[in-house]
């Protein structure tokens, strides 16, 4: 018999077995199907979910990043408008009146750190210095209205330091060791000197608003760069 005769039996029972077959062939090849279409499906959102948690996870970590680097970003350097030179009202401030001179050697300073007097051609660049500067070159950036901040390595700490270097602006300002101090810190400017034993002292502040970049200075808006370079600049 074939395959047509057995699809168009005349035996009832024969035919209704033969119509079972195939009606279970179709739903068979549906349900194939429908398993296939539902395995794709799951695929897709599985695929999907990898790519939002993906998504998701590089967001939070720049966020992460964003955050982290406002957090632990160093503080802005201060600013403060140029000084007028006068800080008398300052508890404990020293005023002198040296000669401006330039000269070739050294020079014996009548203030220990110098404050003024004659000094080198060469202005020293401001900026931090982590060995001791020649006295001739810094007093020439005093004169262009630079404030000197020295500290005695005996009498200080690492701390001491670090908190000196963030109360100071990023320009017309030099910070370097001085050995021998008769007091740990002492902050100077042309013609004036301040000396102090904590790097918290709040007169720090009072002295800078008053001295620097001070129109009272012998060169008062001189540059404080594009001079002489000492070892130990950072």
């Amino acid at each position: 018999m074939t395959p047509a005769d057995k699809r168009n039996s005349g035996n009832p029972a024969t035919q209704a077995q033969i119509n079972l077959t195939v009606k279970q062939q179709r739903e068979q090849k549906r349900q194939e199907k429908l398993a296939e279409y539902q395995k794709q499906l799951a695929k897709r959102r599985r695929s999907k979910l990898v790519w939002w948690i993906v998504g998701s996870t590089a967001a939070i970590v720049i966020v992460g990043l964003i955050v982290a680097s406002i957090v632990f970003a160093p503080a802005p350097a201060p600013t403060y408008e140029r000084g007028n030179g006068d800080g008398a009202a300052i508890e404990g401030i020293e005023t002198f009146s040296n000669t401006a001179n330039h000269v070739e050697g050294d020079v014996e300073y009548e203030q220990t750190p110098p404050a003024g007097g004659d000094h080198n051609v060469a202005w020293l660049n401001c900026g931090v210095y982590t060995e001791p500067v020649p006295n001739v070159n810094a007093v020439h950036s005093l004169e262009h209205g630079a404030v000197w901040v020295t500290y005695d390595p005996a009498q200080v700490t690492e701390a001491d330091i670090t908190a000196l270097e963030d109360q100071l602006p990023n320009t017309y300002t030099v910070l370097s060791p001085y050995e021998d101090m008769d007091r740990p810190i002492a902050i100077s400017a042309w013609n004036a000197q301040l000396k102090l034993d904590s790097a918290d002292d709040p007169r720090i502040e009072e002295f800078l608003t008053a001295y620097w970049r001070s129109t009272s200075a012998p060169e008062p808006n001189a540059a404080c760069t594009g001079g002489f370079n000492a070892p130990g600049k950072k």
